[in-house]
Order: C-alpha cells, then sequence, then structure tokens
C-alpha cells in the first residue's frame, strides 16, 4: 500500500483589537472549508442558547464554555486548518491589552500573520501593538485584512484610508505586507470566494491568499543548530535528544558542543524498529545521537558543526516586548528561556524605551512599564549561546520569567561587547557602513540636539529596510552612495536589490542619499562623476572644505528632520 506524501505545515497566528472580527474570520473560515471537528457547531449551538446569543462563529474557537459566557477570547487558541495545497495550524491570539503574554506565545512559533482590522473603526491603538509585535518576534509574511466592510457599504475608499496608514506605520517597522484584503467574515465575503460586493477589489480571497503563502526556504542548508532537549541513558549507550532547528547532520560528522566548545563525532542515531534506522537528520525533526566521546552533556547546550558557530556571551543587546504585572527594572533577576536553555539573568541597562503606538523613543526611562517595547542590555549568571535573531530566530529569540509568569519576551539584536554604531549593507562580496537610520531629536528636557544611534542592524540584498521614522522618511525607491566605503546600494520598493562598488554604480534616475541621509542633488551621470570627483579632492583635507562641498552637493532636511524628544 503506497504511503500519503505529509503535506507542508504551516503556521499562521491572526492578531488584531479584542472587537475587530479575528475569531469570527477563523470561525467562518473553517465552517465554509468543512475543517470543524465533529460537534463543535452543535456545542456552539447549545451555548448560544444558554447565554440567549445569536449563533456566532467566534465561538467555536473559544476553549472553554465560561469564556464565550464573558464574550472574549482570552486563551490562545490552536486549531488545525487544511486546503488542498498544505496543512495549517491556525493560532487566534488574544486582542486585549492584558492577555497579550498569551499572544506572544502564540504568535512566537508563527512563519505568516493575518493583522485583522474593522473598516468601520479603523485602525486602532491596539492594531499598532500587534503589528509591533510582528516585527519584534520578525514575523514578515503579513496579511493585512480590513473586516466588517459591509459595515461601510463596502466601499473602497475606506479601504483606501486604512491601507495607507498601516503601510505608513508598518513601513517604518520594515514589515511590507504581502496583501491588503478587504472582507465581511460575518457573510463570508472574500473569504474562500471572491466577493461580487466589492467588484473593485482585483486580488485574491483569505483561502487564496494564504495558499500563495511561500515557506521559508532552505532552512536545512544553514548552520547547524540542535539545542539539547535531554540526555537519556538506555543500556551502554547515552542518547542525546533534541529537535534540528535549523541544518542538517549525519553519522560520522564532527560536531562542537557550546557553551563549552568540546568536539566529538557522531557515532550513530538512535532508533525504535528497524525501518526507523537512518543516517541523516534534517532541520525539523526530533532527533537522538549517540557520540564517541562521554561528556557530561545536559539541557540547554547547542550543537553545531565547527564551521558558523553561535555567539556565546554572558551579556547581549536585545529587544524586548514587556508583559509583566510589575515594571522591568534594571538589576532584578529574572529567569532567560532561550531555546532549551533556563539561565538567572538582569538586565544591566535600558538603552531606550519605545512607545509601540506610536514609535516615539525615550532614552531616559530606568524601567519598562506594562506592554512597554524597550531596547536593553542583558546579562546572564553564566555563558549563554545564542545567535543574532536576524541569523536563527529559534536560538535569538528568548523569554523572561520573573517569579512563575511570563513576563516579556524579545529577540537579540548582537552581542554585548562588540557595539557596531552603524548601519551595515552586505552583499556582493562588499560592505557598507551608514548612519542613514539613526534617530536625531531635540530634548525638550536639556535643549540639546541629541542622537540615538541604529546599533548595528546588518541589511543584506533581499531585506526591506525601514523607509520611515520620527526623524527620516526616505521613497521607497532610492540609491544610497556610501563615499567612505566606495560602495552603492539601490532600493527599490523599500527593499534592498543590489550592492555595487562606486566605480561601477551609473545613476539610475531614482533619488540619491549619501550615508547620513543627506539629499546628493545629482541628476545625471556627468553630475555624479562631478560629485565623487569634488568628494575625492577634498578627502583629509580642512574641514572648511569639506563645508564647502556639503553646501553645494548636499540637502539635510529633503528626507530628515529634527524630532522632538527628551
Amino acid at each position: 500500500m503506497s504511503q500519503i506524501p505529509n503535506k507542508e505545515v504551516l503556521k499562521i497566528v491572526v492578531v488584531g483589537h479584542v472587537d475587530h472580527g479575528k475569531s469570527t474570520v477563523i470561525g467562518k473560515l473553517l465552517y465554509d472549508t468543512k475543517s470543524l471537528p465533529e460537534g463543535a457547531v452543535e456545542k456552539v449551538r447549545k451555548i448560544a442558547k444558554e447565554t440567549g446569543k445569536p449563533f456566532e462563529y467566534a465561538y467555536l474557537l473559544d476553549a472553554f464554555e465560561e469564556e464565550q459566557k464573558q464574550g472574549i477570547t482570552i486563551d490562545t487558541t490552536q486549531i488545525q486548518f487544511q486546503t488542498t495545497k498544505r496543512d495549517y495550524v491556525i493560532i487566534d491570539a488574544p486582542g486585549h491589552k492584558e492577555f497579550l503574554k498569551n499572544m506572544i506565545s502564540g504568535a512566537a512559533s508563527a512563519e505568516a500573520a493575518l493583522l485583522v482590522i474593522d473598516a468601520k473603526e479603523g485602525v486602532q491603538e491596539q492594531s499598532r501593538r500587534h503589528a509591533y509585535m510582528l516585527s519584534l518576534l520578525g514575523i514578515k509574511k503579513v496579511y493585512v485584512i480590513v473586516n466588517k466592510m459591509d459595515l461601510v457599504d463596502y466601499k473602497e475608499e475606506v479601504f483606501n484610508v486604512i491601507r495607507q496608514e498601516m503601510s505608513t506605520f508598518l513601513g517604518a517597522l520594515g514589515v511590507y505586507p504581502l496583501k491588503y484584503i478587504p472582507i465581511s467574515a460575518f457573510y463570508g465575503e472574500n473569504i474562500t470566494s471572491q466577493s461580487d460586493k466589492m467588484p473593485w477589489y482585483k486580488g485574491t480571497p483569505i483561502i487564496e491568499g494564504i495558499d500563495a503563502i511561500e515557506r521559508d526556504k532552505g532552512i536545512e542548508d544553514k548552520p547547524l543548530r540542535l539545542p539539547i532537549q535531554d540526555v537519556y541513558k538506555f543500556d551502554d549507550r547515552r542518547i542525546i535528544a533534541g529537535r534540528i532547528e535549523s541544518g542538517q547532520l549525519k553519522v560520522g560528522d564532527k560536531i562542537t558542543i557550546y557553551p563549552e566548545g568540546k568536539t566529538t563525532h557522531i557515532k550513530s542515531i538512535a532508533y525504535w524498529a528497524e525501518r526507523d534506522q537512518k543516517e541523516q537528520g534534517f532541520a525539523g525533526e526530533s532527533i537522538g545521537i549517540i557520540v564517541e566521546d562521554e561528556f557530561f552533556n545536559k539541557r540547554g547546550e547547542i550543537i553545531t558543526h565547527e564551521t558558523n558557530p553561535p555567539l556565546v556571551a554572558e551579556s547581549f543587546r536585545a529587544s524586548i516586548f514587556w508583559m509583566g504585572k510589575e515594571p522591568l527594572t534594571i538589576g532584578k533577576k529574572y529567569k532567560i528561556k532561550l531555546a532549551t536553555e533556563e539561565i538567572e539573568g538582569e538586565v544591566s541597562s535600558i538603552i531606550k524605551v519605545i512607545d509601540a503606538t506610536s514609535l516615539d523613543s525615550n532614552v531616559t526611562h530606568q524601567q519598562v512599564e506594562l506592554n512597554g517595547v524597550a531596547e536593553v542590555i542583558i546579562n546572564t549568571k553564566e555563558p549563554v549561546v545564542f545567535d543574532v535573531f536576524r541569523e536563527s530566530p529559534v536560538t535569538g529569540r528568548f523569554v523572561m520569567v520573573d517569579g512563575y509568569d511570563v513576563a516579556g519576551g524579545g529577540i537579540i539584536t548582537q552581542k554585548e561587547g562588540e557595539t557596531v554604531s552603524f548601519s551595515i549593507f552586505r552583499g556582493n562580496g562588499l560592505e557598507a557602513r551608514t548612519d542613514i537610520f539613526d534617530e536625531f531629536y531635540y530634548s525638550i528636557e536639556d535643549y540639546n540636539i541629541k542622537k540615538a544611534t541604529s546599533y548595528g542592524q546588518v541589511y543584506e540584498i533581499g531585506d526591506s529596510i525601514p523607509l520611515q521614522s520620527k526623524s527620516f522618511k526616505y521613497p521607497s525607491y532610492f540609491d544610497i552612495l556610501v563615499l567612505r566605503d566606495h560602495v552603492a546600494i539601490s532600493i527599490k520598493e523599500g527593499k534592498v536589490v543590489d550592492i555595487v562598488s562606486l566605480q561601477n554604480y551609473t545613476y539610475s534616475g531614482y533619488p540619491v542619499v549619501n550615508g547620513r541621509g543627506f539629499e546628493v542633488n545629482v541628476h545625471s551621470n556627468e553630475e555624479l562623476a562631478h560629485f565623487i570627483g569634488t568628494y575625492s579632492k577634498v578627502q583629509n583635507k580642512e574641514a572648511d572644505e569639506e563645508e564647502r562641498l556639503s553646501e553645494q552637493w548636499l540637502t539635510i532636511e529633503t528626507y530628515r528632520r529634527l524630532a522632538w524628544g527628551r
């Protein structure tokens, strides 16, 4: 008998304001595609009758009867769903502020997201907070679902206003939605089939949209990361168990076990029955390996190959979202959960606190309040193994526990002690250091102009960049000339599309900025050559000559502005 091939699985988190209809969207989707478990509809009808409410698709996702009586979703619900293309795990995350801790635990494992917004109410504070959390968790595959279009008579102009507002906000976070889809979940418009109520919308309904999402490719080709879950002793064998988060391994491979850096070889891969015997393991598989040398191994260590090792340190810089009952404070002890590791740590410095709804930042805070977002430095009691989140999400993401409660979540942006005060563009064997994302603001407390550095973000070809923040706003198409590194970067639709040496760059017709984000006033290849030639002549000369060059060729205020701050 032939085996049925396993379909791929995609996890999608659904977020949005509590009253914007998230659960109705999912319930209707499951109902229309006959993906509900047996008896679910009857259970909901019974509950609706008891509470005196009409039948609601949203109740299909509520985990307990008490939650239905309250009329809100207060637990993160995961439910299976399938199409002919793939299987899905739909994660319904709660929308109330006080339930964000459930949301972050649900969202952390998702590859894609649906952000639901009520067409009549428009973008709310919680919509922005959830959008920020998606960016914090590194979820870039986002669909914005504009629900309840029936309440605004399916008007295109209402949809366009919301799309413009969210595009501006998300663009500042480096998130560029794959699609904006107008729907009415209550009436099933644009859920599983094209709606005739919105002939102006030429895109796909939700079901076709999520089927079009491409899963991350090449995770098996990334560096090996195998966090140790546990070590089991069977007979004379010690089996090291864990899940391969990225890369692959095979019998005979030389491996390194961090943080101590012990090296050994894989002797065999454990199996229960002869039919399960294998010589290789790949990303996504839970596996048990036996190694040649008898080391003392423990939960929390990470197995890698010799090449592309992880980072090991007692201090790292991170962006966090705080959900604790008590404010996060400097010096207080917290439990840090990173992959399978659990270790004591503390915040040694709060670099800045960010308002997740407006993206305003404050560099003078000494604590982070409930629902606050901040950039911090964390010190751990012992060396911990990790990666920068951009390179490896699973080993670059962590949770903070205060007492017995999950109080925060965050992503690692760099190993502390390796401070890089530039944003870096890297590709085609070239590297350029820029300041174009640094923030400049006028302090209303001490009447000084201050700078908030972007601290070493690395952008490669294909990456999205932030186009807008409090003190800069760049066009979707432009070129960056980093004269000190002799590199030119091409940006199209907010993404890095090419990185070339300055000598191979030709004027594209798009706006041009220098490495600090100032407009370069060139409009032809001739003017470009004149500008670069003039710059070369004044290098290492008197400051007044460089000042004359800047006045002739550069305009600060085209894309830069001074923001208010403290």
